[in-house]
């Protein structure tokens, strides 16, 4: 089965008006749908620049930004599922922090379906700004999501770099891992996209990732973004030999385009030069055999 991906390298804007957001995030989407996008993929954070709508004294102090936030987590959930029905295609929308009734925040990556439906991954690996500046606390659940093109996981930046994540999330159906992420240098940028390949190799899976680019230094959060989009894939025949189907340049706002076939999923797992995926377990038996 074969479906078009569009993930995004999305800059930090800022705003003075919820309409504004509205139409910025509207023609990213628009855009894509126009390409023939069915997937569409926002990075980790993006949400961030909804802080703009606020005073100086809220975007730029991290204790209030989050607070801030929650009375528009309703219109953000609106406008998504509003855009993913109208378009009719699956929008990974980034992520929002979202406040529980206990008053911690998680990081909540939410899916939305042409249907109207929505659902979401919290984070489960929290980075030490996360920790301490935010203090953001880890989710519990590990998902998948079943759509008219199979079975997805996400992994939200950080987490792409726990393999057992994205094994558990193939193990139960997943040929595609999805990625947003945010990083402010060049090697955070890396690291992710070295855990995304990663899993891509390891799993024989298709993996995207989506950054946020550029500069918003108006907020302390997300002032500096570094990173490109890209499509990974497994490296062995009927693939791209560096794993790498498409990747777009570096720091620059625009959707990368790829059309994924994820039947081939099956067919390299079964008749590919290496078995990573039905090999995995084996490890385990080797490093068992000496208790």
């Amino acid at each position: 089965m074969k479906v078009k991906v569009a993930v995004a390298q999305y800059n930090i804007s800022f705003h003075t008006h919820w309409k504004d957001y509205q139409e910025k995030v509207t023609a990213w989407v628009k855009e894509a749908s126009e390409k023939d996008g069915k997937i569409l993929l926002f990075p980790e954070y993006c949400s961030m620049e909804i802080t703009s709508l606020f005073s100086k004294d809220v975007y730029s102090a991290l204790n209030k930004q989050l607070e801030a936030m929650q009375s528009l987590l309703g219109d953000y959930l609106q406008l998504f599922q509003r855009l993913a029905v109208k378009f009719g295609c699956y929008i990974q929308a980034g992520t929002f922090p979202v406040q529980d009734q206990s008053g911690q925040y998680h990081n909540h990556a939410y899916l939305f379906m042409p249907d109207g439906q929505f659902d979401y991954q919290p984070k489960l690996q929290m980075t030490r700004f996360e920790n301490e500046d935010w203090q953001i606390k880890s989710g519990d659940q590990l998902k998948v999501f079943n759509t008219d093109f199979g079975m997805m996981g996400i992994n939200i930046c950080y987490d792409c770099e726990f393999p057992l994540f994205a094994r558990k999330q193939v193990e139960a159906g997943a040929n595609l891992i999805i990625v947003p992420s945010c990083t402010d240098t060049l090697a955070g940028y890396y690291r992710v996209r070295i855990g995304c390949q990663a899993r891509a190799l390891e799993n024989q899976c298709y993996v995207i990732q989506s950054p946020t680019v550029g500069d918003a230094l108006w907020n302390q959060a997300v002032d500096i973004n570094i990173g490109s989009a890209a499509v990974y894939t497994p490296i062995d025949k009927g693939f791209p030999d560096n794993g790498i189907l498409k990747l777009g340049e570096l720091n620059k706002p625009q959707w990368v385009y790829s059309e994924i076939d994820l039947d081939k999923i099956a067919e390299v797992r079964k008749n590919g030069q290496v078995f990573n995926f039905s090999d995995w377990p084996r490890q385990f038996d080797f490093l068992n055999s000496g208790e």
